[in-house]
């Protein structure tokens, strides 16, 4: 995919128009088609109806597209003077959930904003990337080796980690751990730290074990075994397991998944809806969405290789990581490949929080494209 050359060097401001000239459109085009194959299999989910699925997902998806080309167009200083406060924010969003947050499915993840439900764990995957990538600017190399300064990112990241395996949700809790490693990996990091901390993790997993709720530890156990229990907390995984053989290389065609719509795949129209499309579009049509989920990620990761300015590139790596956990963890769910967690398919699965923050974060990594020629001072924006 070719990319558009930025400014020169010496430019420090750029008008409206030329960074829509600069936003990569072909990125935005592929965003638009895995949202209508999304609002495609939601429709297909409610057996050939807009409601009650599809059709709020395209106005969420309207709604956030509009959002996401808002926030590519800002200037890239102004969203790293904001990272603290949104990073701050999404915390306060997350102790929020803990007092007063809405019960639904025997957890508490919800501040219910009339409107919509807003989840905030999922706006702190990307507030954390922000935090992280403006706290490991200012730093430099030889400050990024030392113990002391890298309490507060470590901090940044345990803080929402404990509130959100408190609602409890173990998947997101994860999620947010491995972002937040691999930004300090890509920060400078050494690897002899990331092995020590390893270790210790391995140590506590006893420890982790005894904390875990029952229907975690049965999941767990599930993954090892899902025959031992078929009709109970193994029934998830096998229905699914039969409905992606069931699809073969071509599917059974649009809206005719027997398993989808005889109701024996469960939440069809969110955890599982890439066993759906799978069941009725075959291996091809997987492995034609995952290529456009790849190219995404391509994208991604080319902005965080070509940034000249540190914000900008751990922005977009992160936010890319994020995305590419989010289409991992849900393929390799639905596969057998690792324990059910409740992780959505990105632009694909039903959710409005989700969509929105996804959007956002292919946003800051396209604005972190139109910008990658800035230079900004160690110490931010008020520097230069």
């Amino acid at each position: 995919m070719a990319m558009k050359e930025t400014m020169g060097l010496g430019e420090t401001e750029l008008t409206l128009g030329r960074k829509i000239a600069l936003l990569n459109w072909a990125i935005v085009l592929l965003v638009v088609m895995l949202a209508a194959i999304g609002c495609a299999m939601l429709f297909s989910a409610a057996g050939g109806s807009w409601d009650p699925w599809a059709a709020r997902q395209a106005i969420r998806f309207g709604v956030g597209i509009t959002g996401m080309i808002i926030v590519a167009l800002m200037d890239i200083r102004f969203i790293m003077r904001w990272a603290y406060l949104a990073y701050f924010g999404a915390l306060a969003l997350l102790i929020g959930v803990e007092l007063a947050g809405e019960v639904g499915g025997g957890a508490q993840r919800w501040i219910d904003l009339k409107v919509f439900k807003l989840q905030p764990s999922e706006v702190m995957k990307v507030a954390v990337v922000l935090g992280l990538a403006r706290y490991f600017h200012g730093l430099t190399h030889e400050d990024t080796g030392r113990i002391v300064y890298l309490l507060p990112p470590i901090l940044m990241v345990l803080a929402p980690m404990a509130l959100v395996l408190r609602q409890p949700d173990l998947g997101t809790a994860l999620i947010l751990g491995m972002i937040g490693a691999s930004i300090l990996f890509v920060a400078g990091v050494r690897l002899w730290k990331f092995a020590l901390v390893g270790m210790a993790g391995l140590a506590a997993l006893p420890i982790a074990w005894s904390f875990l709720r029952d229907y975690q530890k049965a999941r767990i156990m599930t993954f090892v075994n899902p025959e031992s229990d078929p009709l109970g907390a193994g029934y998830h995984i096998l229905q699914s397991k039969i409905a992606l053989g069931s699809g073969g290389v071509f599917g059974k065609g649009f809206m005719n998944g027997s398993q989808a719509h005889l109701d024996f795949l469960p939440e069809k129209q969110t955890d599982f809806i890439f066993t759906m499309l799978a069941e009725e579009f075959g291996m091809a049509g997987a492995v034609g969405l995952l290529a456009l989920f790849l190219m995404v990620l391509a994208y991604g990761l080319f902005v965080a290789l070509q940034s000249r300015n540190q914000f900008g590139r751990l922005l977009a790596f992160g936010l890319t990581i994020n995305l590419f956990l989010y289409l991992f963890i849900n393929v390799a769910m639905v596969t057998g490949l690792i324990p059910v967690v409740g992780v959505p398919l990105p632009l694909i699965s039903y959710g409005g929080t989700a969509m929105l923050t996804v959007l956002l974060g292919i946003g800051l990594v396209l604005g972190a494209d139109i910008h990658r020629d800035f230079k900004i001072g160690r110490r931010g924006p008020e520097e230069d």
